[in-house]
């Protein structure tokens, strides 16, 4: 595993291929009070790229190309709140995705564990460490370990999604999962409304 790090944007030119797995860290878990600090790529080759955004401006281009990029699939797990930070600090939508969440939520259905940590445990048969999960990822300086850790997040994500594709393809459920997929943007603003917590669809 190599881990680039860049500051602040993606180096021009860089070719991340047709599926870039993508994570993100955050200051917390609110929207409007916490920063997004860290977004992290992977091509799915062994490498990581972790960019330390300049909270100031969130002046990165090159990153926006690769996340609004329609000939780019970008695989993340848990979507919903990574596409919403990226709507409210970056001001782009996130779009053409896959959320590893979601399909393993319609595929693994004979399980509730659908955690990063358990669905990459069974499907990639890696155990992940959590340990920086809660660090501060505002420092000045990003520790070995948190590098580490953020990679992490996304080196995996290329091979799980290729479990899940034909777990849902054969339960019949591929597209079920696109259409949920392709909701994310529209959940985010909801979240970002504040929506976060009620079900629009639900009854009461």
């Amino acid at each position: 595993m190599t881990v680039h790090f860049h500051q602040g944007d993606l180096p021009d030119g860089l070719d991340l291929g047709p599926i870039v797995a993508v994570d993100s860290e955050t200051m917390g878990l609110r929207y409007r009070r916490d920063a997004l600090c860290v977004v992290q790529l992977s091509a799915g080759d062994g490498d990581a790229h972790v960019v330390r955004l300049n909270r100031r401006d969130y002046d990165c281009p090159n990153l926006k190309r690769v996340l609004t990029d329609p000939g780019v699939i970008k695989i993340f797990h848990y979507g919903r709140f990574d596409v919403a930070m990226f709507q409210l600090h970056l001001g782009v939508d996130t779009a053409p995705l896959f959320c590893t969440k979601i399909a393993s939520k319609l595929a693994r259905t004979y399980t509730d564990r659908h955690g990063l940590k358990d669905v990459v445990r069974e499907l990639a048969g890696v155990d992940l460490s959590k340990a920086q999960q809660s660090s501060d990822w505002g420092a000045a300086q990003l520790s070995p370990e948190q590098l580490a850790y953020a990679a992490s997040d996304v080196l995996h994500l290329h091979a799980v999604r290729e479990r899940l594709i034909a777990m849902l393809e054969r339960e019949g459920r591929m597209a079920l999962a696109q259409a949920c997929f392709d909701f994310l943007n529209t959940r985010a603003r909801l979240d970002l409304a504040g929506w976060d917590e009620i079900d629009v669809f639900a009854h009461s």
